[in-house]
């Protein structure tokens, strides 16, 4: 089980930031899905300061929801998809628990068929972290 601390928005929901971009050699992306690796509608889309390879798209999230995390050397990728499980109140501050359903190194999966669920997620984490310098988000649903 993996935990992370997750934003909270003005209304008390959950977040979490699509993020990411490439540099000369290396890249990252941060890619958010729901429970069925589609795109979701962000509440904020950052347009100002410096956006190149922070966060870009704000979305709240729910247990179900599907997290990749990407890092890039070259055209070596590590990948982990997470699904988080539970969102907990520990103080002040609200916890992620999420599991890593899928994991890619080395030039494998080790589960293929998660890996095939969310494809489409999985290729728009690679574009991210492939387009230099990137300033805007990829994967969500426009208005």
């Amino acid at each position: 089980m993996v935990e992370e601390v997750v934003e909270i928005t003005k209304r008390g929901y959950p977040a979490l930031w699509e993020a990411g971009g490439g540099f000369s050699n290396t890249g990252y992306a941060r890619i958010i899905a729901n429970k069925n690796g589609n795109a979701k509608k962000p509440i904020y889309i950052r347009t100002g300061g410096e956006l190149a390879g922070k966060e870009h798209a704000l979305f709240i999230v729910e247990p179900g929801d599907v997290i990749i995390d990407l890092s890039r050397h070259h055209q070596d990728f590590n990948i982990s998809v997470k699904q988080i499980k539970t969102i907990k109140k520990e103080g002040d501050k609200l916890i992620a628990e999420m599991i890593e359903i899928a994991h890619f190194d080395k030039g494998e999966w080790d589960n293929e068929d998660i890996a095939e669920k969310y494809k489409e997620a999985i290729d728009v984490a690679k574009e991210k972290s492939e387009i230099y310098h990137c300033r805007t988000p990829l994967y969500y649903i426009h208005d």
